[in-house]
């Protein structure tokens, strides 16, 4: 079997696959396209169709409907309707009329008509239509063909000659395979793949839609465009239904189109296979040994002819997994309610855990049980204990609706709890929820509150259109300073993500303080001494930490507002931005086991998030990666902000993957950001996308996006160039865009400012940067010597990557000035520094031959021209003076002297003959 995958031009993720389907329709003449309903087949068939008739072939499509399947000859008299007439006029009486009764008559009775004569019709007028030029015949939906109109093919496609292709396309699913009987034996089959979550995020986004969903609606769809595309439009009308935009961990409604497009995946499944597949919807975790006990003792067989039909995976060890999230959804939703109730009621007798037990047999019951509802209250308990909030939020909602009336007290208090653990576990639909249902009863103000940051914790970054809900929860706390702690706290948070606004958040953080203290709540007053840390640390205040200790002086019992919001995990981070990174590490290795038995999805993705960083600045590719997946994987998994999963595996990917998948992950960061409004990642996401374009030699665009990066950190006041270090590459763009003056005013600026706070790190990304611009500027012995001391810097540092990049420069520099020896060198120490770390990017960056090597005038890929430089080279390799090219360009003469001994130096040049030429082989 062909495997293709790949991104696309007619199509999302379709482009490789359409080159594998033309070659094996090139060397084999026969291509044998499947996959599922809604894969993207019909798209393909279309663009390989078009293709052909643009190479001039004759093209003739067949594509039936399910109808078709029933009506004999259907599929055949459909075909020969599309041949030409003059095909026909060289045929035999008998088979003329043959052809003249199926193409009048096709659902007339069959008995008086000459099939064989029909038959050989078929052929001749394939072989005539190749005599003129060659012929595509494209079978799209073969699943739906008539069984007389598949033996006719079968028959006329046997005696065809080789100037007739056949592409056979036929969903996975429902009936017998038809397609490769058709196509003969050994016929390539090529399954369409899954769409990647790249290839969902770009497809949404082509159809305007919220990109920051992409994660989710991969998992849901699976991968399946059509199904992709019906849960995206699903949300849209959703949020638009509520005048709210749809948030990143909301339900993904399958219903209308989306649900349509989920019955045609499970369409083709028989009966008893569809009830085994529903006991598995709805069981937690479905094995096929849990279903044999809950009542389906042929679960492995049918379970094989679903596999079959690509809808489930079932492991070795007997594990069932949907290859679509939306299809248990849609198997629940369209059983009926005593068939659901049936299913849990088996399931509550088969699981061997207690909790699940509980959870089964209160779904199998519709009425208040007061027992019931204690017995479901204690497995929330118990899997408040175990970490597992998201199944505690839903258990407290559904005990709440299986309390009677009369215990109205008992059922609020198992509201606002459901509310609380869905704000541990970012589940903003589930908060919402119960919120609502707290706000619908008399329910005390110390529960409205409650419920209400319950709402804010659980939006995670999206915390900008929440405006309302912040200044109920200030009302209803008035009178209760541990309450208007609480509040404050989440203010401080959104004038920094939302707002993007240090001063503000640190503003309210002191009031949040004071009014912790008011009330003797050390823990808020320990979290508000914390944002104050955090913000002096942004805004450059010597102070930040004296407040962080202060924090760290007091009690840390369990955190009920997160660990990432704690003054320990702020110690952390305070250690990766001064570049202790041992030390760094060694706490968050004491912290995830810790955030992991809370159950905050949001505490472990930080903790992964900065475990990421660490081990990037240390030089640990492999092990980042291995960090950026698992925060990757838990953020769809939990619904949480994308945003900023994408900019850790846009960073992980930069240093030890891909650029070109570094930038896809980077764009994708930056919509989502841009969508929740939220200023910090935004940032962060752009500095990732800026790093990559400079790194592949797009000077300009990294110029343009690093000056958004500065744009937005001004707005935000940030003055600490160690947060997030994105002024060395803005420099060094605008020296590689042939600006560097600007570099040389900024790196003088930020300079100072690291020097003030003893920013170490930063005063050495900075002289990389510095050292570039020297050479520029002319002063090459000046840009070695601080190139070599920086490397030397960096080594002591323990920064191997940051070394490496500037062992690169150095050698960019030495080749400028025709050192050739000592430039090698350079690479060879950089390429080596990247080998070790794992960082396979760059080791290709520092493969670059020196000038001269192989080729003469072919220069590396660091020495590529600016735009300026090509202008300026291509008007002097024309026979434009330097008088002409100063005028033509608005230059000083001096400028382009300086300018032009840039590119001869670059291009290993000594004349403007040898400038023509180079410029000619390039």
């Amino acid at each position: 079997m062909v495997a293709a995958t790949g991104n696309a031009d007619t199509s999302v993720g379709h482009g490789e696959l359409i080159k594998a389907v033309d070659h094996a329709l090139t060397t084999h003449g026969r291509a044998l396209l499947t996959g599922p309903a809604g894969a993207g087949k019909t798209e393909v068939v279309r663009a390989v169709a078009a293709a052909a008739e643009a190479r001039r072939e004759s093209v003739l499509r067949l594509a039936p409907e399910a109808a078709d399947q029933w009506i004999p000859e259907a599929s055949a008299a459909a075909l020969l309707a599309s041949v030409p007439g003059a095909a026909l006029d060289q045929l035999s009486g008998p088979q003329r009329t043959a052809i003249a009764l199926l193409r009048r008559e096709a659902d007339a009775p069959r008995a008086g008509r000459d099939h064989i004569a029909l038959r050989l019709a078929v052929v001749e007028v394939l072989r005539t239509l190749a005599a003129r030029q060659p012929v595509l015949l494209v079978l799209d939906n073969a699943q739906w063909l008539d069984a007389e109109s598949t033996d006719l093919l079968r028959f006329a496609l046997r005696l065809t000659p080789p100037r007739v292709r056949v592409l056979v396309a036929e969903c996975v699913q429902g009936g017998a395979p038809v397609g490769e009987p058709l196509c003969g034996p050994g016929v390539p089959v090529i399954r369409v793949p899954p769409l990647g979550a790249d290839e969902v995020a770009e497809l949404l986004v082509r159809h305007c839609l919220p990109a920051r969903l992409a994660g989710r609606i991969h998992q849901a769809s699976g991968g399946n465009p059509r199904l992709a595309l019906a849960l995206g439009h699903s949300l849209a009308e959703a949020a638009e239904a509520r005048d709210s935009s749809a948030h990143h961990a909301d339900p993904l409604p399958v219903s209308g189109q989306a649900r349509e497009v989920a019955r045609r995946l499970l369409a083709g499944v028989p009966a008893q296979a569809r009830r085994t597949l529903l006991l598995a919807a709805l069981a937690a975790r479905p094995t096929t040994s849990l279903l044999r006990r809950a009542g389906r003792p042929d679960a492995e067989a049918e379970l094989a002819e679903a596999e079959r039909a690509a809808l489930v995976r079932v492991g070795e060890d007997g594990t069932v997994e949907f290859t679509a999230g939306a299809l248990p959804t849609a198997l629940a939703a369209d059983a009926g309610w005593p068939e659901r109730a049936a299913g849990h009621a088996a399931l509550a007798a088969a699981v061997d855990d207690p909790v699940q037990a509980v959870r089964h047999r209160a779904l199998a019951v519709d009425t208040p049980d007061q027992w019931l509802a204690a017995e479901i209250t204690e497995a929330a308990a118990a899997c408040r204990r175990r970490g597992q909030r998201v199944l505690a939020a839903e258990l407290g909602l559904l005990a709440a609706e299986r309390t009677p009336s009369w215990l109205a007290g008992e059922e609020l208090a198992r509201l606002v709890a459901a509310a609380e653990d869905a704000g541990w576990a970012g589940r903003a639909d589930l908060a919402r929820r119960a919120a609502r249902a707290v706000l619908a009863r008399d329910a005390s103000s110390a529960d409205r509150v409650r419920a209400r940051l319950a709402v804010i914790d659980a939006a995670g970054q999206a915390l900008g259109a929440l405006d309302e809900t912040f200044a109920y929860a200030m009302d209803e706390a008035a009178g209760d300073p541990s309450l208007q702690a609480a509040v404050q706290l989440r203010i401080a948070w959104k004038h920094n993500l939302s707002d993007g606004d240090p001063v503000r958040s640190r503003d309210a953080a002191a009031e949040a303080g004071r009014l912790a203290a008011l009330g003797g709540d050390q823990t808020a007053e320990a979290m508000a001494l914390t944002v104050r840390a955090r913000m002096g640390r942004i805004l450059g205040d010597t102070d930040a930490e004296e407040i962080l200790a202060e924090a760290l002086a007091l009690p840390a019992p369990e955190v009920p507002l997160g660990m990432r919001n704690a003054p320990q995990y702020l110690a952390v981070r305070h250690a990766l931005f001064d570049d202790r990174l041992a030390d760094a590490r060694r706490q968050l290795m004491v912290l995830l086991p810790a955030v992991q038995r809370t159950g905050s999805a949001e505490d472990v993705f930080e903790v992964l998030r900065s475990l990421t960083e660490v081990e990037l600045r240390s030089g640990r590719c492999e092990a980042a990666s291995a960090h950026a997946r698992r925060a990757l994987e838990l953020t769809i998994e939990a619904g949480l902000s994308p945003g900023p999963a994408w900019y850790v595996a846009a960073m992980a990917e930069a240093t030890g993957g891909s650029f070109a998948r570094a930038a896809g992950y980077a764009r994708r960061g930056i919509q989502a950001s841009q969508e929740e409004q939220d200023q910090v990642f935004l940032s962060r996401n752009l500095h990732a996308l800026g790093l990559v374009e400079l790194a592949t030699g797009e000077a300009a665009k990294a110029v343009a996006t690093l000056r958004r990066v500065a744009a937005l950190e001004a707005a935000q006041q940030v003055v600490d160039p160690s947060v997030l270090r994105w002024h060395g590459e803005l420099a060094e763009a605008l020296i590689a865009a042939d600006a560097p003056g600007e570099a040389a005013g900024l790196l003088d600026r930020v300079g100072a400012v690291a020097l003030r706070l003893g920013r170490t790190g930063v005063v050495a990304a900075l002289d990389r940067a510095r050292g570039l611009c020297l050479s520029a500027q002319g002063e090459a012995d000046e840009a070695v010597h601080l190139l070599e001391a920086t490397a030397q810097r960096f080594d002591a540092l323990q920064l191997p990557l940051e070394r490496g990049r500037t062992l690169l420069a150095l050698a960019r520099v030495e080749r400028r000035r025709r050192r050739r020896a000592p430039a090698r060198a350079a690479l060879r120490a950089a390429a080596e520094v990247f080998g070790l770390a794992g960082a396979a990017p760059w080791t290709e960056l520092a493969r670059e031959p020196a000038p001269g090597e192989g080729g003469g005038a072919q220069a590396p890929a660091a020495a590529v021209l600016t735009e300026a430089e090509t202008r300026l080279a291509l008007l002097v390799s024309q026979g434009a003076s330097n008088q002409e090219a100063a005028a033509k360009l608005f230059l000083s003469v001096k400028t382009v002297e300086a300018r032009l001994t840039r590119i001869y130096q670059k291009l290993d040049v000594r004349s403007r003959a040898q400038l023509a030429t180079a410029l000619r082989t390039r």
